[in-house]
């Protein structure tokens, strides 16, 4: 494994525009292409693209396409999940996504965060922060969790919410940023 891959899976700063990591996008490219473009009437050939690009994946998991991810390793989706139309999930560090979990049209998950630096941004230099979200979280449509949120279990996040920061068990979330609005 090369120094950069290496650097991102440690959760470091490293360079994407990497021969390795860029084989390995082109592994995802194809897949997500695959499965965006498989037939909807055959959900087994659907699954088993989706078991070769996502990292750990769950018994009745319903992703409806189009899906978009970086490299899908570093997914994992619990049993149960549904999640709906163009979802974008930046895996440069783990994300994983409970049991039960509802994730609405257009939500984005992203684990990258970049150089606060202006020449090391335009360098290139990035890294992956996870991003968790526990068991029957539902997350309404256009929602963005941004690097390093933990959702817990049995919270709501309102449609069009910017998550920046960690949100508790059991509550309603709404707003950009997001701000916890009552207890569930």
């Amino acid at each position: 494994m090369g120094e950069n891959k290496q650097r991102m899976l440690a959760g470091e700063w490293y360079l994407p525009d990497d021969d390795e990591l860029l084989a390995d996008t082109v592994r995802r490219a194809e897949l997500c292409a695959a499965y965006n473009a498989a037939d909807p009437a055959a959900p087994g050939e659907r699954r088993k693209i989706l078991e070769q690009l996502i990292g750990d994946l769950g018994e009745h998991v319903n992703i409806r396409p189009p899906f978009r991810c970086d490299y899908g390793t570093y997914i994992s989706i619990g049993a149960g999940t549904f999640i709906n139309f163009g979802a974008v999930f930046l895996d440069a560090a783990p994300i994983t996504i409970g049991r039960d979990v509802q994730i609405g049209p257009n939500v984005q998950l992203l684990t990258p965060t970049h150089e606060m630096d202006a020449e090391r941004r335009r360098a290139g230099w990035e890294k992956g922060v996870p991003i968790t979200i526990g068991d029957n979280v539902w997350l309404g449509g256009g929602v963005i969790v941004c690097p390093g949120v933990t959702i817990g279990p049995d919270t709501v996040v309102g449609a069009g919410t910017v998550v920046t920061k960690d949100l508790p068990a059991g509550v309603l979330a709404v707003g950009n940023p997001a701000r916890v609005v009552r207890e569930l």
